[in-house]
């Protein structure tokens, strides 16, 4: 038996996509984080659809996710990418924050890009800057996994490198040909909506974590579960509570990303170019 979010409900709402985006065969999902979307009017020959027109998928609710979803070819490869994604926060399922991931993988993805818009916590990060994802701390206690076993899925998947480090030294090979600055850090997960506490801060900090987000990590644990090789990045959109001497806005988060959105693009249009052919 699968669950409401699991293989099944998947393969499905793949068939119902295939009806749409004809010949596309995508080798490569994407997922666009808050103000990060504009990457997808960079797909040529682009078969649009709304997240509200797909089985299984809500309409998004928040501001900076437009909330549709772009077959089509991004420097020259097949891509499926997601401008929006679920949080938790939302009242959402954590089985439904990974479900998209689920369906990349029914339509053939077996790489998968995740972005995010993210609080820098380590010294040294500034707002506008781009952290590839090294490693991931799991703070919230929930699990996309828990359930029955998918069929298709590893029962205890190894998380030892979720971020594959072929990828990610890939990502800073062509951040280097690009001439865009990246830096390297661990991404911690917390549910939100509310920002965190300078206290909070101060724990994250002491754990090891570089930024903070409330997104990301369900959809890696479930593309890591059915063998999908991942890179991340992250958009510094503020320094976190604590850190910076300023409030957190997640409209100054909308309007840091849209700077950075230019450098996100030419990195990420590089790094689909570069991934290998199966």
């Amino acid at each position: 038996m699968t669950g409401l979010y699991g293989r099944d409900a998947a393969h499905k709402a793949a068939d119902s996509l295939r009806a749409r985006i004809g010949s596309i065969s995508p080798t490569i999902g994407i997922t666009l984080g808050s103000g990060l979307g504009g990457l997808a009017d960079e797909i040529e020959e682009p078969v649009r659809i709304p997240f509200a027109d797909v089985p299984g998928f809500p309409a998004a609710t928040v501001k900076g996710h437009a909330g549709a979803l772009i077959a089509g070819k991004l420097s020259g490869r097949d891509v499926i990418a997601l401008a929006g994604r679920f949080h938790m926060y939302e009242g959402h399922s954590v089985q439904l924050a990974a479900f998209p991931v689920r369906v990349m993988h029914a339509l053939g993805a077996r790489f998968y890009i995740v972005s995010n818009a993210a609080g820098g916590i380590r010294r040294g990060l500034s707002a506008g800057d781009l952290m590839v994802i090294e490693d991931h701390i799991n703070l919230t206690g929930q699990n996309p996994l828990t359930g029955d076993l998918e069929e298709g899925d590893e029962r205890f998947p190894d998380m030892t490198d979720p971020y594959d480090a072929e990828l990610r030294a890939l990502v800073k090979s062509c951040a280097a040909k690009s001439n865009v600055d990246v830096k390297e850090g661990i991404y911690a997960w917390l549910t939100g909506p509310s920002f965190e506490t300078r206290a909070e801060i101060r724990m994250l900090e002491r754990l090891g974590a570089d930024a903070v987000g409330m997104s990301t990590v369900p959809e890696v644990i479930v593309a890591r579960a059915m063998g999908m090789r991942v890179a991340g990045v992250s958009c510094i959109a503020n320094t976190a509570s604590g850190i910076g001497d300023k409030p957190v806005l997640h409209a100054d988060v909308l309007e840091v990303t849209a700077r950075a959105a230019t450098r996100f693009q030419t990195l990420v249009k590089e790094l689909v170019g570069s991934i290998p052919a199966e």
